[in-house]
């Protein structure tokens, strides 16, 4: 893989020099935390690993690949080394200081109640995920599209109905999901209705600010060759507006989760990610609760990161994709 560095930035020697002082230092803080957990060696040898570590990511980051496939690989290995020396450290530190598994658990602990929760967690996922985010997600996103598309047709409702949509975006989930668990019973329905809520409006708000985003020549070609109002829009606003809506559909793939599971906390069967994290939270026991936590946090990197492989694809054409 050639590679062009910014400037005077490090060469491949001096990075695989980096991640080995990184290795040693972890492997030293490791072998030191059998003998005195609270010795100045430690503390020096934690240290150490997150200088290495954090020197090791700056010098990954000044690489500049020539290939496609190198600048793909190295967006993918710069955040996968940075998370790794946190979760690295989050242990050490944890094990150091003996800090007590109720108040903060180590990442090992979690993957262990991860592993020996599989069934509960699987079946908390399909409930909260598969069920009420996914169902809120399509038709919250669907109808803020649809509207979108027709307030952008009418003055009228583009200066009624946007205000009354930033107000409505603006009302707390904990007041919402209550009212909404009344409306449409306690499974997964009054979950997802408390999503459309969430998305419906950043959709719309988003939807028809990339609407209006074409240039004033571009309308005014269209209008010189004919072309319809439905024309115009298929073939030069709808694809102007794509880097809105993905955005929009970025944003609402977190809220849709985080929606989900606050609105679990008011009323659901005895299933759902929001149900367990609330009843083992009053149980003491964090690890579960840690466990429900990095399984939601999975789901919605996955989730965000697909919609911007889509919208690579689809929005190649944008001046942020271009390299000089």
């Amino acid at each position: 893989m050639s590679v062009a560095r910014n400037g005077a930035g490090p060469g491949p020697g001096a990075i695989a020099l980096t991640g080995g002082l990184a290795a040693m230092a972890a492997i030293a803080a490791l072998s030191l935390l059998g003998v005195d957990q609270r010795g100045p060696l430690l503390i020096l040898a934690i240290l150490a690993f997150w200088a290495a570590s954090w020197r090791l990511t700056v010098s990954l980051a000044a690489i500049e690949p020539r290939g496609r496939a190198g600048r793909v690989a190295l967006q993918v290995l710069i955040p996968i080394v940075f998370g790794v020396s946190l979760l690295f450290l989050w242990e050490l530190v944890v094990r150091a200081l003996q800090v007590p598994i109720v108040l903060l658990p180590a990442p090992s602990d979690i993957g262990v109640r991860i592993a020996n929760s599989l069934p509960i967690l699987w079946v908390d996922f399909v409930q909260t995920f598969l069920k009420a985010v996914v169902a809120g997600y399509v038709i919250g996103c669907a109808s803020g599209f649809a509207v979108a598309v027709l307030v952008d047709r009418s003055s009228f409702l583009k200066r009624g109905l946007l205000p009354v949509g930033n107000l409505v975006s603006a009302l707390p989930i904990v007041g919402v999901a209550p009212i909404m668990v009344m409306w449409f019973g306690f499974d997964w329905p009054s979950k997802a209705a408390v999503v459309v809520v969430m998305t419906f409006f950043p959709m719309l708000v988003n939807t028809v600010a990339g609407l209006s985003a074409a240039g004033a020549m571009e309308r005014d070609l269209m209008r010189t060759y004919a072309a319809g109002p439905w024309q115009s829009l298929l073939k030069l606003r709808l694809p102007a507006a794509m880097p809105f809506i993905f955005n929009a559909l970025k944003i609402n793939s977190t809220l849709a989760l985080i929606g989900a599971i606050v609105a679990e906390f008011f009323g659901t069967p005895i299933v759902g990610m929001g149900f367990r994290i609330s009843a083992e939270i009053g149980r003491m026991n964090t690890d579960m609760v840690w466990a429900e936590i990095a399984v939601a946090a999975l789901a919605g990197s996955l989730t965000y990161g697909i919609l911007s492989v889509i919208e690579r694809i689809t929005t190649f054409w944008h001046p942020s994709y271009r390299k000089g």
